[in-house]
């Protein structure tokens, strides 16, 4: 009997749960001002104590949008604020940073933000992998009556799931 001996057991190497991303940073009012048109995953260039800094929670991407300029990506006027054990190494806190794309990814933005009205803004901050990704999104301008619209719709929901959850609740 060649190969294994009687009751040895084959090992096979476990494949690694997937763990949805962590989210370090949301920019929860993006939803409400705009239509998210299409949404991209792109890497970022950061530095040390950028990383670091994201890691503890110090960055807001309230304000900040992304912009095609000279063939490359850049997220701009995004807020990583200054890590409390840097020293003079510390980072300026609303530079300008890279956002790494692939090619056709950055011809289809820079196509698409052309367009009247359309632009790139940033929706979120996460790891996946141990690496620090943004979750860009192509968006197009609400109308006040947009925002209301959508308000009213949310409420209706809410009150539709209420009043279901009562009825199965008196059953």
């Amino acid at each position: 009997m060649a190969g294994q001996p009687s009751g040895a057991r084959k090992y096979v190497a476990k494949q690694r749960d997937e763990l949805p991303p962590k989210n370090l940073t949301l920019n929860r009012q993006a939803a409400h001002y705009y239509h998210l048109l299409e949404k991209f995953e792109a890497g970022i260039e950061l530095t040390g104590t950028e990383v670091k800094s994201i890691r503890d929670g110090n960055a807001n991407l309230k304000d900040g949008y992304a912009a095609v300029k000279d063939g490359q990506a850049w997220l701009v006027n995004c807020h990583i604020g200054a890590y409390h054990a840097g020293s003079y190494l510390n980072h300026d806190a609303l530079r300008d940073r890279r956002l790494l794309l692939h090619r056709r990814e950055i011809d289809k933005l820079a196509g698409r933000t052309q367009e009247k009205g359309v632009t790139l803004i940033p929706l979120r901050l996460y790891v996946k992998n141990n690496l620090i990704k943004c979750e860009i999104a192509l968006a197009k301008g609400k109308t006040l009556w947009d925002q209301r619209e959508t308000i009213r719709r949310r409420t209706v929901d809410r009150e539709a799931q209420q009043d279901i959850r009562e009825h199965r609740r008196k059953q």
